[in-house]
């Protein structure tokens, strides 16, 4: 693991400060990896609406569809047990 220091306003290490005790955190490197794995979470889906948006048009979902998905699903479970 690579170290990387931050230079921070006093308020912003005190919030830091105090998420780490509230939210039972061992350390703040703890808090701010918990941070950016949120970020990059929030990144990979913003890139798969996108990606779903700019996509051609396959069909409608109503409830035709959706219920079709179920019993899919129903009938791969079925073929498993």
């Amino acid at each position: 693991m690579t170290t990387m220091n931050i230079s921070l306003p006093e308020s912003l290490k005190s919030f830091v400060d105090e998420q780490v005790v509230s939210r039972g955190f061992g350390t703040s490197s703890e808090y701010v990896r918990e941070l950016i794995r949120k970020e990059q979470d929030r990144t990979r889906l913003r890139d798969l609406l996108l990606e779903g948006a700019s996509s051609a048009q396959t069909g409608i979902a109503d409830e035709a569809y959706f219920a079709a998905l179920r019993d899919d699903v129903r009938k791969r479970l079925a073929a498993k047990a």
